[in-house]
């Protein structure tokens, strides 16, 4: 059932490109919107990080802020509305006048894109705070169903542990990365107790001895937000899994 057609992803057999586009293409493009992901495939990139929230009636969208103002036309918390309401805003036209009538993407949407163009998808799931656990059990299910069948499934990741462990109990399938800020002292129990695959961490924390120590616990390790060509060599010679950066005009992705 679900992505039961899929392949199960695993440090063994990790299927995605070590080259991510953050947000789409990072900042060339309003962030989290499909122009965005047209415009970071055209600079070569096959995978993409983006954030996803839901609406007032339950919808995922996506969306990095908990809030509206910065990045549409609305104001106010990004669940005060419901998906017929996101619709109407403009998602562009605050990064240039290009993009005015960029509308909010959704999942659904995101899905069908990348799936015609053989691209790779991260889902960072990231509530508007107090919705942790729901986040993540809806998104979890929405993404089941949006990439049955497909030949690779999206990769899920989170800060939010509860809404980890909630998209783990809602589709256990799915793969899962642990984000962090700053490195835990027991990151691995906590990814292990999560079932990851994955640690996906800021890159100021990561030196190879700990991309070593991941990966002899049977764990990828992915990076962000690396926009220097000289850290991301540097990271990339240590073994790291993958380098999510905004420079998608910077950094070629091989």
């Amino acid at each position: 059932m679900g992505t039961s057609n899929s392949p199960v992803v695993s440090a063994a057999n990790w299927p995605y490109p070590r080259y991510i586009a953050h947000r789409g293409a990072g900042k060339l493009a309003p962030e989290n919107t499909l122009s965005a992901f047209r415009l970071g495939a055209s600079f070569g990139y096959r995978m993409f990080e983006f954030d996803v929230k839901l609406s007032a009636d339950g919808k995922p969208i996506l969306m990095h802020d908990a809030t509206l103002d910065r990045t549409t036309s609305g104001a106010g918390r990004v669940d005060g509305l419901t998906l017929g309401e996101l619709a109407q805003l403009d998602a562009g036209a605050w990064l240039s006048p290009a993009y005015a009538g960029e509308p909010v993407a959704t999942l659904a949407a995101v899905a069908r894109y990348t799936q015609a163009n053989g691209l790779h998808s991260n889902i960072e799931i990231k509530p508007v705070p107090g919705r942790e656990a729901q986040t993540g059990a809806a998104v979890a299910l929405d993404a089941q169903v949006l990439w049955r069948g497909a030949g690779v499934p999206p990769l899920l990741s989170s800060f939010s542990e509860e809404a980890l462990s909630a998209a783990r109990q809602a589709v256990p399938e799915l793969p899962r990365a642990l984000l962090v800020d700053t490195l835990p002292r027991d990151w691995l129990e906590r990814a292990r107790t999560l079932g990851c695959v994955a640690l996906d961490a800021n890159h100021k924390v990561l030196d190879a001895q700990l991309i070593a120590a991941a990966h002899a616990a049977g764990l990828k390790v992915l990076s962000y937000t690396v926009n220097d060509r000289e850290r991301a060599r540097e990271l990339l010679a240590w073994g790291l899994d993958g380098l999510i950066t905004d420079a998608v005009d910077v950094i070629a992705p091989t």
